[in-house]
Formats: structure tokens, C-alpha cells, sequence
């Protein structure tokens, strides 16, 4: 949908800048966002090579609450399966909102803020753009009155992609040599305040840039003023995650999966696991005990032909067997590449399976993922 057909969609603080670049603008969670600058393929490779500024405004930014630590982390563990109580000052952590069923309500990233950012019970959250009023909504129904969540409309969110990320950030503050990554702490940027995260969706190193809304345009201009910044849009991110085999909240994963159908058990705690306590803890323990009817698998495809989302999976005689949940001709693997679900039973590397386009059956092969190296920053031990 181009996004000159609606004239009700929200607008980041970075709008003006991408129209001014050229962006192709569409609409994403409700807000006009550019889907591509140069081309998708291009803003995906230079995002593999040097370093790409993504616009992720239209993420929701939730600050936490509570009177102090010990409440906040209880509150949070009693709506997610993550161990957040073993978070350090300054760690960040992915995990997903659970229903009493055990069904996804959505993915999200939550960050214990540095000693000097904010009083003790205080964290940051994460969530995604089209849930983010569904989950305040979610969230404020069970968790106690002791414990606020308060969406940060005020603040843009700019993500700054590629292995060449820390030496273009790094040109302008101090913070990059600090962090490793899942590592977020506070910094100055040109002047502008910022609470930065060594953290991404591309599978790449990068960093996500918090500031004011007010500045975001400031900050926009100052980066993308290094050659070795471009800036990439909506597309380029996503042909990125899928080659990085990272979930799609609303096509890999939805209210009716749970995260061990989505291969996503990395999310729940060891200690959650064995302690229970989250929401929808009966059912998504049981499941991880009796294993999963279908799960999430990578699939490579034969020649070039992208098999998209929505594709059905069959088996040799024809029956449907399972469904893609997104695919795409990936530029750095040189595959048509996909995610889908297969029952368990074949949900093992090298499997075949095949799809159905347009009635025309492609002959795929259930692949490790991710497709490409992840090459995120570690610090050395």
C-alpha cells in the first residue's frame, strides 16, 4: 500500500528525512515508513558490508516501574518466561508475552538499565510496533497496581546496523569499546543523549539508538553524513532477519503458537523452566515435556523462485503437511530461503519437503538456521 493512499497513518520523527531521501514510503503497523531508498538488494548488501540507519521509531518503548528492583523483576517474570533476575545493570534479555494458553502475544526486549541511568526499579522494554497497545492493554490487566508501564511516544528509535557500525558510531562517542552484545547503556552522542544498545535484527553487530524525538533528525543527518552509512528501509530489514532466521511477530509466530512450536525455547529461562511461575506456564511446560505437533524449521528451495509466505507444504502424496510463514530470494545466501511449519516428526536438516506456487510444486530441503553467520560482538571473556 503506498502510503499516500491513507492520509491517517502516523509519522516518526525522522518522516521529513525520508522523504527527503527518496524513501518509497508504505504503511507498516500504521505508521509510513520507507520500504526501500536504492533498492532492496542493494541496502541489504551494504548492510552485510559496512553499515545501514534503520528507522524502528514505530517500535513501542515501554518504561517499567516499580518501588523498587526485587518488585519490577517479579512482575516482569510473572508476564514472561525469561530469567530476568539474573540481568546485571546494563544486560538485556529477548523473550515473548505468554497468554494463559501458551500462545505468543508478542516478542520483546528487556533491558535492565545501567547504575547511573535510573533509580533501582526501573527497566526498559521493547515491543513491537502493531502490539504495542494490545500489550499495555495485556500487561496492565495482570500485573499489579504496584508496577506501571508507560509507553514513551516521546522517544525515536534509530538502529544502526553492519559490521562496519561500531567505527561509524564510534566516531562520535565512547560507548561502542563498553558494550558487547545484548549490552545497552547511556551516552552523548554529537551533543544528543542517547540510551544506546549493542542489540539489532539483522543478525549483524549494530547498535539501537534511544533519543528524544526532537533529536532523531539531528542524529539522522549526523550519521548518515559518514560514507559508511546509508540509510536502508523496510524490505532490506527483512530479507536481512530472515537470512539471520530471526521470527516475524504476525507471520512466524502469533497468539495461537507457542514457543516451543516457534523453536524459540532459547527464551525461556532455565530456572523459569524448572521453577514455572509465568503466564501460561501449565501449558508451554507441558509442551516442552511431550515436544511439539509442528515446529518451525529453516527451507532451502531449489533455483530461484521465492516461495513466500502463506505457501502450503506437501508431502509425496499431495496432502498438506504445513505452511510458510515467510520466504524471500535472499541476496547474501543465494538461495531462495524460507521459515515455515512441518510436523516435528521431519522437522530435521536435511528432510525434503516441497511447496506449492501457483500450483507449480518447488523442491526444497529443511536447512540450519541461520542462513548466513550471525556476527554479533562479543567481548572477550
Amino acid at each position: 500500500m503506498a502510503a499516500g493512499a491513507q492520509t491517517d497513518l502516523l509519522k516518526t520523527a525522522l518522516y521529513d528525512r525520508h522523504v527527503d531521501a527518496g524513501g518509497r514510503m508504505v504503511e507498516f503497523g500504521g505508521y509510513a515508513l520507507p520500504v526501500q531508498y536504492a533498492g532492496i538488494v542493494a541496502e541489504h548488501n551494504h548492510t552485510r558490508e559496512a553499515a545501514s540507519l534503520f528507522d524502528v521509531s514505530h517500535m513501542g518503548q515501554v518504561v517499567v516501574t516499580g518501588p523498587d528492583h526485587k518488585t519490577t523483576i517479579a512482575a516482569l517474570e510473572a508476564l514472561t518466561p525469561a530469567d530476568l533476575a539474573s540481568l546485571e545493570p546494563g544486560q538485556m534479555r529477548y523473550t515473548v508475552l505468554l497468554n494463559d494458553e501458551g500462545g505468543i502475544e508478542d516478542d520483546l526486549i528487556i533491558t535492565r538499565p545501567a547504575k547511573e541511568q535510573e533509580p533501582d526499579g526501573v527497566m526498559y522494554m521493547v515491543v513491537n510496533a502493531a502490539r504495542k497497545h494490545h500489550d499495555l492493554q495485556f500487561i496492565r490487566a495482570k500485573a499489579t497496581a504496584e508496577v506501571t508501564f508507560d509507553l514513551r511516544d516521546d522517544l525515536a528509535l534509530i538502529a544502526l546496523q553492519g559490521p562496519r557500525a561500531a567505527e561509524a558510531l564510534g566516531k562520535h562517542c565512547e560507548i561502542t569499546e563498553k558494550l558487547g552484545f545484548m549490552q545497552a547503556g547511556p551516552t552523548v552522542i554529537g551533543g544528543i543523549a542517547a540510551n544506546v544498545s549493542r542489540s539489532g535484527y539483522t543478525g549483524e553487530d549494530g547498535f539501537e539508538l534511544s533519543v528524544a524525538n526532537k533529536d532523531a533528525p539531528a542524529l539522522f543527518d549526523l550519521l548518515v553524513a559518514d560514507p559508511l552509512v546509508e540509510p536502508a528501509g523496510l524490505g532490506a530489514r527483512d530479507s536481512l532477519r530472515l537470512e539471520a532466521g530471526l521470527c516475524l511477530y504476525g507471520h512466524d509466530m502469533t497468539d495461537t503458537v507457542d514457543p516451543v512450536s516457534a523453536s524459540l525455547l532459547f527464551a525461556i529461562g532455565k530456572r523459569r523452566r524448572a521453577e514455572g511461575g509465568f503466564t501460561g506456564a501449565d501449558a508451554v511446560l507441558a509442551r516442552v515435556a511431550s515436544g511439539p505437533d509442528d515446529k518451525r524449521v529453516g527451507i532451502r528451495f531449489e533455483g530461484r523462485q521465492p516461495v513466500r509466505e502463506g505457501a502450503e507444504l506437501v508431502d509425496a502424496g499431495g496432502t498438506v503437511i504445513g505452511k510458510i510463514t515467510s520466504g524471500t530470494f535472499a541476496p547474501t545466501a543465494q538461495a531462495s530461503i524460507a521459515m515455515g511449519y512441518v510436523p516435528a516428526e521431519i522437522a530435521k536438516e536435511g528432510e525434503p519437503v516441497t511447496a506449492m506456487v501457483r500450483g507449480k510444486p518447488i523442491a526444497g530441503t529443511i536447512a540450519k538456521m541461520p542462513f548466513v553467520p550471525q556476527r554479533y560482538y562479543r567481548k572477550p571473556a
